[in-house]
């Protein structure tokens, strides 16, 4: 089965998934007993459900590059799906959170929940609350947190590698944090960039590449080898 008559019930099946983990991370907020922990347990069970629920198969190469400690991760971006999916193929253990657009947050209940979960907003038009974004990833990061960013800064609506944004460069630079690459492949087949109808029966492969040190480098020669990990081989 592909994008037939079934894909709007998906969809509508996911949404309500998203919500299933939204509400009680909302709830927890308003009463200020957030857990982390919990978080991340409703944040694997979500992305596991989703792979579940759409009969995704998902293929992870390259997990022993993912390093003990914290990083910064960067992948091409190519659906909504593409955090889900990534979710799913991490290993046990791993506290992943990412820095998201501004409008994301604005999504009603699940925006909210994805600020008490951890997760961080970024106002790109807005130079001084982008420098606070990366400060606050920064301190997560040091705190044991693992950090998603698509350097493009938006779905690529072809599948190519866009433009790479200089932000999470410099976050990686001013701290001395490496950047783990992920080449996610299959997500837009999943969850189309254009489009809101959920697809069954797609094939998923992401692939974490070598660890990539950022001490003693300059923003664009960080932002080259990035750009040289994250084309698919």
């Amino acid at each position: 089965m592909d994008a037939g008559p079934g894909s709007a019930l998906l969809t509508l099946r996911t949404f309500y998934h998203t919500l299933r983990i939204s509400i009680p991370t909302v709830m927890e907020g308003l009463i200020g007993h957030t857990s982390l922990a919990r978080c991340d347990a409703r944040l694997t069970d979500w992305a596991q459900t989703l792979v579940k629920i759409t009969r995704t198969t998902l293929t992870v190469a390259g997990q022993h590059h993912i390093p003990k400690e914290p990083c910064i991760v960067m992948s091409n971006h190519l659906s909504l799906c593409d955090v889900p999916l990534l979710y799913a193929a991490l290993p046990d253990g791993v506290r992943l959170r990412m820095i998201a657009k501004a409008e994301l947050f604005r999504v009603p209940i699940w925006g909210r929940a994805m600020r008490h979960a951890g997760f961080i907003p970024i106002v790109r038009t807005d130079r001084s609350q982008a420098v606070a974004s990366l400060e606050e990833a920064a301190r997560d990061i040091r705190k044991g947190t693992f950090v998603w960013l698509a350097p493009e800064g938006t779905r690529s609506k072809t599948g190519a590698l866009g433009p790479l944004k200089k932000g999470g460069f410099i976050l990686a630079t001013s701290t001395g944090l490496p950047i783990l690459p992920v080449v996610i492949r299959g997500t837009d087949d999943v969850l189309p960039p254009t489009s809101l109808r959920t697809r069954f029966d797609q094939a998923v492969h992401i692939e974490f590449r070598p660890l990539i040190a950022s001490t003693e480098r300059s923003v664009e020669e960080l932002m080259s080898d990035v750009r040289t990990a994250l084309r698919p081989a």
